[in-house]
């Protein structure tokens, strides 16, 4: 039984009064524009046994779009708008869609960029905010890195607070990954418990596809597309030479959704090592011998692993943080690097071994075209949300609709890929790695 077991209520911050300008612009002969009920849900399980369908466990999860009545004010509301953590593809694209949507929709002309994430928020930084209209977001969506910069790390929540009302914020948009859902989550208790009108909103960014109860994040598919470059480039070096082999290592801290995707997209990859499932290197039915197996019967092999992979090896270390309180992880690409270069050595079997890790290429590239329309879609759902009064959600993609899912739901939770399913055996399937992991 899968667990589902949570609230998927949307807090409000009062009744949605106010006729939506999408309604009230309609021109005449136009086709009167469809607005989302607050009763429409979608399904969170589409999959269920007959226990669970006894049990009634059908959950649903708000779904998303233009309301017919909104609760601020269009003429009176500011809003801000602040990326924070690692760089993501698509990060521009949001930022671009937010502000058109709140510009064009809405007619919301006070929209702030918070520079630098939560630093921006924070007066010792002393980081001006950027004024934002369609003329300042006009073509930012083919450039990569985000127009507001980002950082890493906590800041005081009262002081982010303080700075929300000294602005007079209605809306405030968080984009950012697992470390910002939660630190949005605080922002929004504070701003209950201190009983203030002020709207919180996320967009969750994870190149990694690992923020639970979402199924896609944006920047993925962009990420996936360059790793099967990457890819490809290993595999011809590795056919080029006597007994090459390509390592490619690919992002993924605590999932190995991104190397998974990347070796079935381009189907050159022999090994896939991923979080989920452990490394075993000695023995026979160890990794490198796998790989001399391979070697010895196909001359040449490309081995994809991701970033959080093989971290038992290192457990011995001394753990250090990054400024949001991560472990820094271990190399894992070059600690295989390493062994691999050690094994065929010590069996006198020459190799030509190529590393490559293209990680922060593909964190600062412009989106590619589908996660272009995906963050449109985001970026406008989430202005539809906020201005209906709507807070304390992120807007997810989930079940082939876009829903809003309460942050209580997701934070801190995160996503891990199933190794008994469809995805990591398909993998296999790809790969036929299991055939060189014998005796």
């Amino acid at each position: 039984m899968k667990d589902f077991n949570f609230c998927t209520d949307i807090m409000t911050l009062g009744e949605a009064k106010i006729m939506s300008p999408l309604k009230r612009h309609t021109k005449s002969g136009e086709p009167e524009k469809k607005f989302v009920s607050d009763d429409a849900r979608i399904i969170v399980d589409v999959q269920m046994n007959h226990l669970e369908a006894d049990l009634n466990q059908n959950i649903s999860f708000d779904q998303a779009g233009p309301r017919e009545k909104i609760y601020f004010d269009p003429s009176k509301l500011k809003c801000a708008i602040a990326t924070c953590g690692g760089l993501c593809p698509g990060l521009n694209d949001i930022i671009r869609s937010i502000v058109l949507a709140l510009y064009h929709l809405y007619n919301v002309k006070t929209i702030y960029g918070i520079r630098h994430g939560l630093q921006g928020f924070i007066p010792n930084f002393e980081h001006d905010v950027l004024d934002l209209n369609p003329d300042v977001v006009s073509g930012i969506q083919n450039t990569g890195g985000s127009i507001l910069g980002s950082s890493r790390g906590t800041q005081d929540i009262d002081m982010i607070i303080d700075c929300l009302e000294r602005m007079n914020i209605g809306i405030l948009f968080m984009v950012g990954g697992d470390g910002t859902l939660m630190a949005s989550k605080k922002i929004a208790e504070e701003i209950e418990r201190r009983e203030l009108k002020i709207s919180i909103i996320g967009i969750p960014k994870t190149i990694d596809n690992d923020i639970f109860l979402v199924s896609r994040s944006f920047g993925f598919d962009t990420a996936v597309d360059v790793a099967t470059l990457a890819i490809e480039g290993a595999h011809n070096e590795a056919v080029a030479y006597p007994n090459g082999i390509g390592l490619i290592k690919l992002m993924g801290r605590h999932s190995g959704f991104l190397a998974a995707t990347a070796a079935l997209a381009q189907q050159d990859a022999n090994f896939v090592l991923i979080p989920e499932v452990d490394i075993f290197l000695y023995g026979k039915t160890g990794f490198l011998q796998a790989l001399e197996n391979r070697i010895r019967h196909r001359n040449h092999a490309v081995i994809i692993v991701a970033e959080g992979a093989g971290q038992t090896f290192f457990e011995d270390q001394e753990k250090h943080y990054d400024p949001s309180g991560n472990v820094i992880l271990q190399d894992i690409g070059l600690f295989l690097k390493d062994k691999i270069s050690q094994w065929f050595k010590a069996k006198n079997i020459p190799i030509s071994l190529k590393y490559i890790d293209p990680s922060y290429i593909i964190r600062s590239l412009p989106a590619n075209a589908n996660d272009s329309v995906f963050c449109g879609f985001l970026g406008r759902d989430a202005v539809h949300a906020g201005m209906a009064g709507k807070t304390k959600l992120l807007v997810s993609f989930w079940n082939n609709h876009y829903v809003h899912v309460p942050m209580d739901a997701a934070a801190g939770k995160g996503k891990r890929m199933d190794p008994h399913g469809r995805l990591w055996q398909s993998v296999l399937e790809a790969t036929g790695q299991d055939a060189f992991f014998t005796d």
